[in-house]
């Protein structure tokens, strides 16, 4: 649809950016923090580990200085469950409480609005060794944890974002890490896991607004449209089928309070399903998300299954990342975008005809928690010439505008990254950051941080709250 005249960005938008703690920190073993399932995780031995990362947990002060000076009015971030209780259970950690608590007020001396994640795909191990989100005593160990940060946190954090991409890591666990040994859990583990993560998150959602009146909560999922490869009736349901069982089903159980019911059919076919208690659906209703978080990379474009083994394919040639099942749907090629050096796709048009859909189905205000493209940035004379990112936020931020005149209601834009952090497959060859962190995989020199020219284009964007987008 074309406009006489785009909407403007609204007065208070929450331009920020983002982290988590395992891919930023570092200091894993400092301050009482116990290991999580990452630290434990089998690591590509060529790239650089989560042990030190871009030193954040040190460098905080440092950083959040630089991102007041980049103009940022949000900044999201993850707090680990390891460092607040470091036993999974039981007692609190003074250490982890100070250190977050410092983090809030540095971000708070500067107007940054704290965005808070609670679960970043860090279980502590401790949980891990006795079944972690297999074993249901996880849901009540993730409302004990919810509460401490509710707690202490809670008259300084207004916004709350659960689980990070909890669907990115029941479809794609290998994407996140592998165990030891390399085995990964089966679908039926993941699903039930799921079910359990499912349970936690209602629980927490009803715990924020009972602890925190003034708080707003949401889940953080990995959303993304799905464009069906032909005109052809099969590959538009099997786009549909994609897009139910990536995107709805993880959205539709928060916002609705069950799952979405070809999901619900797909999982009974399968033998997949959940065990379910008799309280879970009185568990799962009414939790009132008070709006969705999305991360946005890229969409997808599916095909109509073949029936056989043919409909799997690696994506970007990544053994981490199958897509495609088979009798369900098969990936397929889009000529009409364009991908990034990675081969993920770059499509700012499918993130507005996401927002859109997303908006539609849910009626809730969306927050932007992840867009960015990775890249190998390189220094040069102390400079970082990254036109590349300038392109691909300046287009994804337009794509926004156009959404919001469409009446899609956007608070706030955290991109990926506010500084470079490690990649969870490519460590500092790939990097996402406004702020370019000096050092390499093993080399970690002085970690200086330099302002790239994105830096002072995002910092102009923000200044003129995206008026010339």
């Amino acid at each position: 649809m074309q406009y006489s005249e785009l909407k403007a960005f609204p007065t208070g938008f929450l331009w920020g950016a983002s982290t988590s703690a395992y891919q930023a920190e570092g200091a894993w073993d400092e301050d009482g923090k116990s290991p999580s399932i990452i630290d434990q995780y089998e690591h590509p031995k060529e790239y650089a580990d989560f042990k030190v990362a871009s030193d954040h947990y040190h460098r905080y002060k440092e950083d959040i200085r630089l991102f007041a000076e980049l103009g940022l009015k949000a900044y999201r971030f993850s707090i680990p469950w390891t460092r607040i209780i470091p036993g999974g259970t039981g007692p609190v950690n003074p250490a982890g409480i100070a250190h977050y608590q410092d983090v809030i007020r540095e971000c708070r001396r500067y107007g940054i609005e704290p965005v808070v994640t609670m679960y970043h795909f860090d279980l502590p191990y401790c949980l891990e060794e006795k079944g972690g989100w297999g074993n249901r005593k996880t849901v009540q160990a993730f409302v004990e944890y919810g509460k401490a940060l509710f707690t202490h946190f809670g008259s300084e954090v207004t916004y709350w974002l659960t689980i990070n991409e909890q669907n990115t890591m029941i479809l794609h666990p290998g994407a996140i890490g592998l165990p030891a040994g390399g085995k990964l859990p089966s679908k039926k583990e993941l699903y039930q896991q799921n079910h359990h993560m499912m349970l936690a998150q209602a629980k927490v959602m009803k715990l924020c607004h009972e602890m925190c009146p003034q708080g707003k909560i949401g889940p953080a999922l990995n959303l993304t449209a799905m464009y069906p490869a032909s005109s052809s009736p099969e590959d538009s349901i099997a786009a549909h089928n994609w897009e139910v069982l990536r995107c709805w089903n993880f959205a539709d159980v928060p916002v609705f309070g069950w799952y979405h019911p070809l999901a619900w059919r797909y999982l009974e076919d399968r033998g997949l399903a959940p065990e379910v208690e008799e309280e879970d659906r009185a568990i799962l209703q009414g939790a009132t998300p008070d709006f969705i978080a999305m991360n946005y990379y890229s969409t997808a474009t599916i095909a109509a299954s073949r029936g056989d083994a043919s409909d799997v394919s690696a994506r970007a040639g990544d053994q981490q990342i199958m897509l495609g099942e088979e009798g369900v749907y098969r990936a397929a090629e889009n000529p009409f975008v364009s991908k990034t050096k990675y081969g993920w796709v770059i499509d700012p048009s499918g993130f507005r005809y996401t927002l859109r859909k997303v908006y539609e189905r849910y009626h809730l205000p969306v927050l932007i928690t992840e867009n960015g493209i990775g890249a190998p940035d390189v220094i040069e004379d102390g400079q970082v010439h990254d036109d590349y990112r300038i392109a691909f936020i300046r287009d994804h931020l337009h794509a926004i505008r156009l959404a919001i005149t469409d009446g899609v209601e956007v608070f706030g834009y955290c991109p990926w990254a506010a500084l470079d952090v490690v990649s969870t497959h490519q460590g500092y060859q790939k990097r996402y950051g406004f702020l370019y962190v000096d050092r390499d995989e093993f080399d970690l020199k002085e970690m200086k941080r330099v302002k790239k020219d994105s830096f002072f284009w995002y910092q102009k964007v923000i200044e003129e709250n995206g008026a010339f987008l």
